[in-house]
């Protein structure tokens, strides 16, 4: 467990708390970790790494492997990531559950109004990837992102049979 997350609880009785004092200093939702941090860093296309050392899994998505492996586009989506966030602020937004079994935060990252999870969606460099509870209510919607970028063959979909990533 995240140490915030240790001093905070999620959820109704999290909100209470926040309200009266835990976590004081911090911005509204993030009990996880930074509400903002400077990307230091990206490790691949649904993976950065924050200045302050944190590392971020971006929520409801997965894009193709290039660390470890190399599979179909993932290249093309680790450098779609790192034009999008490496070197600038973003916002991050928790869920339900804070951190993934690898100990990184699990955020959906945001520059200005711009979600950065479902653009990789919409063109193309990662599939959805759904781990309850953590994006319940809008994962339709995420998926409904990929099956139009599926339909009109962007990214990934126009190269790789099958996918490489995905639920």
């Amino acid at each position: 467990m995240h140490p915030r997350a240790s001093r905070c609880l999620t959820g109704a009785a999290g909100a209470m708390l926040a309200l009266a004092g835990c976590g004081e200093g911090e911005a509204p939702g993030s009990q996880c970790g930074p509400s903002e941090a400077e990307v230091a860093r990206v490790i691949d296309g649904d993976t950065i790494e924050l200045a302050s050392g944190e590392r971020v899994r971006y929520l409801l998505i997965d894009s193709p492997e290039s660390t470890s492996e190399q599979e179909c586009w993932g290249a093309e989506a680790a450098q779609a990531n790192r034009d999008l966030v490496e070197g600038r602020r973003v916002r991050l937004h928790y869920d339900t559950e804070c951190e993934d079994d690898f100990g990184r935060l699990l955020a959906y990252v945001f520059i200005g109004e711009r979600e950065i999870n479902r653009l990789l969606l919409e063109r193309g460099h990662a599939c959805v990837l759904h781990i309850p509870p953590n994006g319940d209510e809008i994962v339709a919607e995420y998926r409904a992102l990929a099956d139009t970028a599926e339909a009109l063959g962007r990214g990934l979909w126009a190269v790789c049979e099958p996918a490489p990533c995905g639920d």
